[in-house]
Order: structure tokens, then sequence, then C-alpha cells
């Protein structure tokens, strides 16, 4: 009971790992602040800066150019979030499907796919346009 006590103690006078992102305070309605953040009279809280660039899984980049067709990333995608556009030669990516694995990166043989830092997708339309990587 003793140890217990111990370290309740020292968690309640130490800071969370968590920063307050994206406000202070949890807003009653976060699409009325988002709207409010855009028009200029709120602010968002920064999140905590990427301590790696080059490790963080954030949404997926595709580079139609660089693309082959070759299909790997579809062979490793275990979400099922990569579709072959069999008349253009070209894939099809799913965000909202994607577990950000970044198993698709490695497979590339031409790097035509990489995360990227941004990593703020929520969004109250289920079909947006940035759900979906062409």
């Amino acid at each position: 009971m003793l140890p217990m006590l111990g370290q309740l103690l020292k968690q309640m006078f130490t800071k969370p790992f968590t920063n307050l992102f994206p406000a202070k305070y949890a807003p009653k309605n976060v699409g009325k602040y988002l709207q409010d953040v855009q028009a200029g009279k709120a602010t968002l809280i920064s999140p905590v800066p990427v301590a790696d660039p080059e490790t963080f899984r954030g949404k997926i980049v595709y580079d139609r150019e660089k693309c082959t067709g070759c299909k790997m990333c579809i062979k490793v995608c275990p979400s099922k979030a990569i579709e072959f556009k069999e008349e253009e030669k070209k894939i099809r990516i799913y965000i909202g499907r994607c577990i950000f694995c970044s198993q698709c990166n490695d497979a590339c043989p031409v790097d035509a796919l990489h995360m990227s830092e941004e990593f703020l997708l929520a969004d109250t339309n289920k079909v947006a346009d940035y759900l979906v990587v062409e």
C-alpha cells in the first residue's frame, strides 16, 4: 500500500506527457472552434514537435509521375487501403483505411510513396477529397 501511495503523490506533482492540443480547454464544439481558427478568432496550440521528421508517419504522399504500376504497395498493405486503377496503371489510396504502417513506402522500388508530417486528418465530411490520394 505504501509504495502505491508514493507513486500517487509523485504523479500528482508531475507534468502530463501530453500537450494541450488543440486548445487549452476542450471546446464545446470542435467544428466551430476550427472555423474560428480559420477566421482568426482563435488560435491552435501547436502540437509537440516531431523528434525525427524522417521517421514520422503522417499522411501518405503519392508521386504519380514516379509510379510504375508495379503493385508492390498493394501486396504489402495490411489494411487493403490501396487499389489499382487498371486503365491508368496507377494506384488510389484510401486514407480513411490506412493504418500509417509505412510498409508501402518500404516496398516501393521507385520511392513514389512517402509519409508527410501532416496528421490532422479528421473531418466531419466522411467522403472528403483528402481521404483519397490519387
